[in-house]
């Protein structure tokens, strides 16, 4: 009788690393008699012909599997992990009994994976006095707690080997990223402040008193930035994305209008854009005040013509 007992079902590591399993077991000293010993210690993940394989037989882990086995306990070490090593590990040992096949289910799943480092911000508003930024190193996979990341600014390294950077002061163009010591090819994305944000209109054609306008403001930040729309000489914002929609502007809507985008690396405003909108019925309007105006001219005019010629009849010749 075996009991194979694992001390642990589920575990992750980074793309390059090395990871250790380990196995504890026990057996019967003697069985019937007969003193038990061990045949064959392995780790096997798959099953050919109702045989576990040997890992160390397997093409995939050409030399990179050892076996560390004594006083009933073997560790499997795989270096240069790849994220195909990602499977169920299970160890297998034979003993001389009859039947004496013995391995332990479950088995530890192990999974590998690239870091996916990503960089938290989060900025303090405490006071206008104490205003700080805090950049976090976040991983999806467990490290070892003792490991160092590096922080980079503009691709420079920093002094920091902590998972957490503390900015004070930093410029608005400033761009950093992060990365695990030992495993600088999967660096974080890079943040960064939005850069100067652009704006469109839609439709680009003339803008006619009744349509529906769209104003989009766009700008490349990473985090994502935030949008607020605004209109020159108004004190409140428009709206808190990056489109405004008229759904049927007016005339008194023309105007200059400028978005905004900001995260909590920094803050970029837009060029003004001036929207201009065409009074539909005006030109019917104007063209009534018009003639209008036309016909009162005219009107005065006659008037001041008839007047003319009745003057001219009071008027008698002298003799």
């Amino acid at each position: 009788m075996c009991y194979v007992i694992f001390n642990a079902f589920f575990f992750s590591s980074i793309s390059g690393s090395t990871a250790e399993i380990h196995s504890k077991f026990r057996y019967l000293s003697t069985i019937n008699d007969i003193k038990t010993r061990i045949q064959k210690m392995f780790w096997f993940t798959t099953v050919k012909d109702n045989e576990p394989v040997d890992l160390k037989t397997d093409p995939e882990y050409s030399g990179r599997v050892q076996y560390q086995c004594e006083n009933n306990d073997c560790t499997l070490r795989i270096s240069d992990l790849r994220e195909s090593d990602s499977a169920e590990y299970k160890f297998m040992l034979i003993t001389n009994d009859p039947g004496g096949k013995y391995t332990g289910s479950p088995g530890v799943t192990l999974t590998v994976t690239d870091p996916q480092l990503q960089v938290h911000v989060r900025r303090s508003t405490v006071n206008s006095y104490s205003n700080w930024t805090e950049l976090t190193c976040h991983n999806n996979c467990q490290l070892p707690d003792q490991s160092s990341y590096i922080w980079y600014r503009n691709g420079h390294k920093l002094s920091s080997d902590e998972q957490y950077l503390q900015l004070n002061t930093f410029d608005s163009a400033d761009r950093f990223y992060c990365a695990v010591k030992g495993y600088e090819i999967f660096p974080s994305p890079t943040v960064y402040a939005p850069k100067l944000p652009s704006v469109s209109v839609s439709p680009s054609a003339e803008i006619v008193e009744g349509s529906s306008v769209t104003l989009t403001c766009s700008s490349d930040a990473n985090p994502a930035a935030n949008y607020t729309w605004y209109k020159e000489d108004v004190i409140n914002p428009l709206s808190y994305q990056n489109q405004h929609v008229f759904s049927s502007i007016l005339p008194s809507d023309s105007g200059k209008y400028y978005c905004t985008a900001d995260n909590d690396l920094g803050q970029k405003r837009s060029e003004s854009r001036t929207i201009d909108v065409k009074c539909d019925h005006c030109v019917v309007l104007l063209f009534i005040i018009i003639s209008f105006l036309r016909k009162k001219r005219n009107s005065k005019e006659s008037s001041k013509t008839e007047g003319r010629a009745d003057n001219k009849e009071q008027v008698k010749p002298e003799i």
